[in-house]
């Protein structure tokens, strides 16, 4: 007859927690001091591959950036190509440059600023429809979000000369441009080549600018379109003010709107 344990419960039970799980394998203790069956382990997940966790990250660090582009575009900058020569030498052909979207609004324009404009006036030639290639979907694409510059023809880059009430006119004796009667010493104008005179006088309605290219003898601006809409802009149309030249990285600079050149402009009567 086996001999009865001399040991209250409570001992029974501190000796048994005491003792450890039992070596066939792991055990719950249940408050009364019951044993339960052996608990089996969860398996464990199978470890990701570092190829997959490389291949994730860079996913992530794509889809940021992509969004980042987009959001930048949208409500701060955004690239251009410049096609033509009518802004030598402040844009040379196949510049790109970045355009600050916060102007005219919520900042204003200012008269030297150079800005790029939708043509919704019919300034530019009707041009044939380009062939879809095998990846044009993808240059679409990343000019949408602002990873490519735009280098469609739909817009224009010029800078500001009349602004709305301003009486520009060309030109005075000494074949100077004057706005509201004080004559300009336009020293961005290409310096290669002497301006034509090309006689106008116009009053800058409300709502609207008038604007002309520093490449003078090579630029179909306001003065060209005069039959048109009088040769302006609408402020509706204007997308930014050019700021930067991003590309070649050989002519990165900030660009300038010239103010000492038109310091002693007066105010306008409009």
């Amino acid at each position: 007859m086996p001999e009865s344990d001399p040991r209250t419960p409570d001992q029974q039970q501190k000796s048994i927690a005491a003792e450890g799980p039992d070596p066939a394998g792991p055990a719950s203790l249940q408050a009364d001091g019951q044993l339960l069956e052996p608990a089996h382990s969860a398996p464990s997940k199978p470890s990701r591959s570092p190829l997959f966790l490389w291949l994730k990250e860079v996913a992530t660090v794509v889809v940021i950036a992509v969004v980042l582009s987009f959001l930048i575009k949208t409500f701060l900058f955004r690239a251009f190509y410049i096609p033509s020569e009518s802004m030598v030498n402040t844009l040379d052909v196949n510049d790109r440059i970045f355009v600050n979207l916060l102007v005219p609004e919520p900042f204003a324009l200012s008269r030297g600023d150079v800005v790029v404009f939708k043509d919704t006036k019919g300034w530019l030639a009707p041009t044939p429809e380009k062939a879809e290639g095998p990846f044009t979907w993808v240059q679409n694409s990343l000019t949408f979000v602002g990873l490519l510059p735009d280098n469609s023809e739909q817009h224009l880059v010029k800078r500001v000369i009349g602004l709305p009430g301003d009486h520009v006119i060309c030109c005075d004796a000494d074949g100077k441009l004057t706005i509201n009667g004080s004559p300009l010493s336009e020293t961005y104008i290409n310096a290669a080549e002497v301006p034509e005179i090309r006689n106008f006088d116009v009053i800058v309605p409300a709502g609207k600018i008038w604007v002309m290219g520093d490449n003078r003898n090579h630029s179909a601006d306001s003065r060209s379109h005069l039959e048109s809409n009088g040769g302006f802009i609408d402020l509706a149309d204007i997308e930014g003010k050019a700021a930067v030249i991003a590309w070649p990285l050989n002519r990165l600079t900030a660009l300038d709107n010239y103010p000492d050149v038109f310091r002693n402009v007066p105010v306008s009567a409009g």
